[in-house]
């Protein structure tokens, strides 16, 4: 886990000559302050941009909006079950696990971020096909990470074998954190992975090739990527606070939606702070262009990832009934004149 990033003047420029940040102005609401937890990664854009042009700050007026970047899903849990983090944006898995661990008690998902941003990138000297990859080393970012499970789901659906824990089998499945999978496919220690966004577009930029989409594999090619959670202690205590961060990610995706350049350069000028160096052209652009930003937190997709986690092995079967709490999202489309969207069956009763 990184340090919190900092947070300056409303309007002014930040002293490293970056670009914006914002401060809190008017009355407060409930909270004095609200933490927010994402990932540097393009899949949790919402949260990048909605942090570089101040859109969280804006719904938030006299509450400051606070900052920590995560690298992996299971330490941003911890933060949220800690009560270091309030609110955050996660992937479908370690929501899933922080749930079912804490039987229901510590988070929820209260809305939807992103769809997509997923590939399966192989060396093409190697694996001209689906065939291919078998006997092959295929690197994941972690042991039942979101990509993970779907690479398990898809080898089991080849036919193929793999023991979900040690990763061996047809084909050899390398947990690999996303920073070093770049110099992994380098130098030949793996031979493909399925990554998201900006991993993917990294190792074509290596001379990988495209083998598969996940979002091929799903309906209407819709897949949860990335979902907003929120200690449950929080959204008891601060159903306000909560309500003016989904206002400020409904207008955050519906600015990324209406002007994707400038987005995009958002996006990676918050990137440039939160690690140290922006994405270059060559590996942003083309993995911009796969992922969809939206609301909707894709419920059926979460329980359908959750289903392929259990058949790998990597998780018992879960009772996620209340894993969702869409009323303050709802709340907030409905103000917008939109309607409200729908929890599978896994709200909260």
């Amino acid at each position: 886990m990184l340090a919190a990033t900092a947070c300056l003047g409303y309007g002014s420029q930040a002293a490293d000559g970056a670009g914006e940040e914002f401060k809190a102005e008017g009355e407060p609401l409930s909270a004095d302050s609200v933490t927010i937890g994402y990932f540097g990664n393009l899949t949790h854009a919402t949260a990048l941009v909605g942090h570089r042009k101040g859109f969280f700050q804006k719904e938030l007026k006299g509450t400051q909006a606070k900052y920590q970047i995560f690298n992996a899903g299971p330490s941003e849990v911890e933060a949220l079950n800690a009560g270091s983090v309030d609110i955050g944006w996660l992937g479908p898995s370690p929501a899933v696990n922080g749930f079912t661990k804490s039987d229901g008690k510590d988070l929820r998902i209260i809305g939807g971020s992103a769809s997509g941003g997923v590939k399966l990138v192989v060396n093409p000297k190697k694996i001209r096909s689906t065939a291919d990859v078998k006997g092959k080393k295929i690197a994941t970012p972690q042991l039942g990470n979101t990509q993970d499970v779907a690479l398990l789901n898809w080898i089991a659906r080849q036919g193929w074998s793999v023991d979900a824990n040690s990763g061996k089998g047809d084909v050899s499945v390398v947990r690999t954190d996303n920073k070093i999978t770049p110099d992994a496919f380098r130098n030949g220690s793996i031979d493909g992975a399925w990554v998201p966004e900006p991993t993917a577009s990294r190792l074509v930029a290596e001379g990988g090739k495209v083998l598969l989409d996940e979002s091929d594999l799903w309906p209407d090619k819709k897949f949860v990527i990335t979902n907003i959670v929120v200690s449950q202690k929080f959204l008891k205590a601060h159903p306000d606070v909560v309500e003016a961060v989904l206002r400020g990610s409904v207008r955050t995706n519906a600015w990324i939606n209406s002007h994707r350049t400038a987005a995009r350069a958002a996006a990676n000028e918050q990137l440039a702070r939160d690690t140290g160096a922006p994405l270059p052209t060559d590996v942003v652009e083309p993995a911009w262009k796969s992922i969809r930003f939206t609301d909707d937190p894709l419920a059926g997709t979460l329980r359908d990832e959750a289903d392929h986690a259990v058949e790998a092995g990597l998780l018992d079967r879960p009772d996620l009934t209340g894993i969702y709490d869409l009323k303050p999202l709802n709340k907030v489309l409905r103000t917008d004149g939109r309607t409200g969207f729908d929890d599978a069956g896994l709200g909260v009763k």
